[in-house]
């Protein structure tokens, strides 16, 4: 008796446990999905997703989805002082560069990967979204146009933790971005 009341217990530990873990994964899951959701929606891929260039225009390389400006493309000849004049932005013609007053900006490798955020804390990522710093990092400079981080700086904790978890859940590409590049005087 007193091992069917052991094993009687056992057993009720074990299935008490296993619903619990289960809406943990599953919470993990929906926080994902959620943040998958918010990076569509908000239009991340417009600037971080390279594109081919198609007869309609521009779409998105999803073989290097948020992998950010490609590095082994050079950006190619523009007019600085259009850019310079601040009465124009110049964009590359796959979106992930763009050129004005403030220099030339590229768009992030957001991918897990260590040349994207791979390397990055969840304080890292809410930094740079709430306070527009560079990876992340409160010392760093601050983000370039045309990022919008005024914006997103309003995204809820819940928020950003799902966009955080589901860049994190996606391919990595290694893709080093180049760093800006300042005003020619």
């Amino acid at each position: 008796m007193y091992l069917a009341a052991l094993g009687m217990s056992v057993a009720f530990v074990a299935c008490k446990s296993t619903p619990e873990k289960q809406t943990a994964e599953v919470s993990k899951q929906e926080k994902i999905k959620r943040g998958e959701y918010l990076v569509t929606t908000i239009g991340c891929g417009d600037c971080h997703t390279p594109k081919k260039m198609t007869p309609q225009g521009p779409v998105p390389d999803m073989e290097r989805y948020l992998s950010g400006y490609n590095a082994d493309n050079p950006l190619g000849e523009y007019d600085t002082t259009i850019a310079k004049s601040g009465r124009w932005v110049l964009f590359a013609g796959d979106l992930t560069a763009a050129a004005g007053p403030w220099g030339v900006s590229f768009a992030a490798n957001l991918t897990p990967d260590g040349t994207g955020i791979g390397n990055w804390s969840l304080d890292n990522f809410r930094r740079a979204l709430r306070e527009g710093k560079y990876k992340g990092i409160a010392s760093s400079r601050p983000l370039l146009p045309p990022m919008p981080w005024q914006n997103f700086a309003h995204l809820n904790d819940e928020d950003i933790e799902s966009i955080y978890d589901y860049l994190q859940s996606i391919k990595p590409i290694k893709n080093l971005v180049p760093q800006a590049i300042p005003p020619k005087m």
